[in-house]
C-alpha cells in the first residue's frame, strides 16, 4: 500500500510539474497538493511554492517552503526559494540567513542560484564587494549564469 501511494504521488507530482511548466498554476497547485496528501515530500512542498510565486502568493510560497525545509532540512531549493520571495518583498536583509543556508545545504544541485540571490541582496545594501564576491562565486559554480554575468556587468558600470 505505502508503495502504491508513494508512486501516485510521484505521478501527481509530474503532473503539476508538467502542468506548471505549461502555465496552468491552478491545476499545478491541486495536483501537488494531492499528491502531498498521499506523501509529503520536500520536492513537493517547494514546487507548491513555486507554483504559488507564479500566482503572486509570495507569502503562501514561502509557508509552503517551510513545510519542504521541515520535512526534509538537507533540501536547499527552500531556503533558496524563500531568499527569492523575501527579495521580491523588498525584504532583502531577511534572505540573507535563507540563502546562506541554501548555499550551505548538503543536497542542491544548483548552489549558484543562493550565490546570485545574495549578491542581490548585497547589491540591494550598497555593500559592493560583498555582492561582488557572491556573483564571482555564482559564475565560479555555473560558467556562462547570464544572470549572475550580467549583474557583475551592472555592477562594474555602477561603481566605476
Amino acid at each position: 500500500m505505502h508503495d502504491q501511494r508513494l508512486e501516485t504521488a510521484k505521478e501527481l507530482f509530474q503532473q503539476g510539474y508538467q502542468r506548471q511548466t505549461e502555465g496552468e498554476f491552478d491545476l499545478a497547485v491541486s495536483l501537488y497538493k494531492r499528491s502531498i496528501s498521499l506523501y509529503p515530500t520536500a520536492e513537493a512542498y517547494t514546487f507548491l511554492g513555486w507554483a504559488y510565486r507564479y500566482q503572486g502568493k509570495l507569502e503562501e510560497a514561502i509557508e509552503e517552503c517551510k513545510k519542504a525545509i521541515a520535512t526534509d532540512p538537507d533540501f536547499g531549493n527552500p531556503y533558496n526559494d524563500i531568499g527569492a520571495y523575501l527579495i521580491e518583498l523588498n525584504r532583502a536583509e531577511e534572505a540573507v540567513p535563507w540563502l546562506e543556508k541554501a548555499a550551505a545545504s548538503r543536497r542542491y544541485d544548483t548552489y549558484h542560484y543562493p550565490w546570485y540571490n545574495l549578491g542581490r541582496v548585497y547589491l540591494k545594501l550598497e555593500m559592493f564587494n560583498r555582492a561582488r564576491e557572491c556573483f564571482r562565486k555564482s559564475l565560479e559554480m555555473q560558467p556562462g549564469y547570464d544572470l549572475a554575468a550580467d549583474a557583475m556587468a551592472r555592477l562594474r558600470k555602477l561603481v566605476q
